[in-house]
């Protein structure tokens, strides 16, 4: 059984998330609370498998209650949240940052039919993050990670003006990481990340503020530019074609739309091959994998996120196991890496 707490100041809410559970045998309600406080106490106590959190609660928020339960009791949790205001200082994106594993949009409409397009995203969701082992979130900022060698990449042929990014369950928590950490060295920067729809601007907005890099929403017809960093929007696929980004709605690629196979193909497409470094991170599924093998035929840089390091090992696994990548190496050892590629001494 898969043990689940619900977190949510909203009787009905909390009404409709214990129907929608409800349909699945393997899944066990084991507490209901209203307040972040009520949380920290309950994950103390009961020790669930799985918490399913609000941000906007009474006495103690969402963000708080993560920020206490990453510290103490580390648990997985699903942020359920109405708040996608990607200029808000209390948005679901500030949980990622504290240690939440996902998000998910609280539908706008109130009882059982609102939600019901929401119930199978739900559920699937919590089968998966579940499973996830999960570190104590301290509070205190980690040691740079020392310097990895780049021997064992493909010589430089010519300048490494493109870094390729994908990444699906934990990545944007894992992307913020590499921004936060990336200096800028003249590159362009492309995303593909999973996530829910009515978040995209949001996690955009999030890595805009708080990396160093200027972070937006990728807009179709938009150019390379260095120091930019591009976020594919929710529904649409980012490639690029004649130095251009095109956005299309062409069907899913491995049920993902955005694919990050797709901007992979397109960058080799284009001809950009020897100009990118492509780095696929944590994610469920195998969607990159066949993307990044065109890309290292083409001469591209590509790097995959250790098993450790991962929240979920499924996207680089199968690219590891495909022979597409050049080197396999923990996340805080991603920074230093990219950033000699993309501007070598000497």
């Amino acid at each position: 059984m898969i043990r689940i707490l619900i977190a949510d100041d909203s009787l009905l809410t909390r009404t409709v998330i214990r129907d929608i559970l409800d349909r699945d045998p393997e899944l066990e309600i084991v507490g209901e609370v209203t307040d972040g406080r009520q949380a920290v106490d309950a994950a103390r106590s009961l020790r669930p498998d799985l918490i399913i959190m609000d941000v906007m609660m009474p006495v103690l928020d969402g963000l708080d209650a993560t920020t206490e339960i990453m510290s103490e009791t580390p648990t997985p949790i699903l942020i359920l949240s109405a708040n996608v205001d990607p200029q808000s200082s209390r948005n679901a994106f500030q949980a990622i940052r504290l240690g939440a594993l996902d998000v998910l949009e609280k539908p706008k409409g109130l009882g059982t039919e609102a939600f019901e397009p929401l119930a199978r995203t739900l559920l699937s969701r919590i089968h998966m993050l579940s499973r996830i082992r999960v570190m104590t979130h301290h509070r205190r900022a980690t040691r740079p990670a020392a310097r990895q060698s780049t021997t064992c990449l493909p010589a430089k042929a010519t300048a490494r003006t493109l870094l390729a990014i994908g990444a699906s369950t934990g990545g944007p928590k894992a992307v913020m990481h590499l921004l936060n950490q990336l200096p800028q060295r003249g590159a362009s920067i492309l995303i593909v990340q999973h996530i829910a729809a009515g978040f995209a601007e949001g996690f955009a907005a999030w890595l805009d503020n708080d990396s160093p890099w200027k972070v937006r929403i990728a807009c179709d017809g938009d150019r390379l530019e260095p120091g930019v960093a591009l976020v594919a929007p929710c529904r649409q696929h980012l490639i690029i074609a004649q130095g251009r980004v095109c956005l299309t709605d062409s069907p899913p690629v491995n049920s993902c739309r955005p694919s990050v196979d797709e901007l992979f193909h397109s960058i080799v497409r284009d001809g950009r091959g020897t100009q990118t470094t492509a780095v696929i991170l944590t994610g469920m599924g195998n969607d990159g994998a066949n993307g990044l093998a065109a890309l290292k035929a083409a001469g591209a840089c590509c790097l995959a996120q250790d098993e450790e390091s991962c929240a979920v090992f499924g996207m680089p696994r199968v690219a590891i196991e495909r022979d597409a990548v050049d080197m396999v190496l923990p996340l805080t050892d991603m920074p230093h890496l990219i950033a000699e590629i993309l501007a070598p001494k000497g």
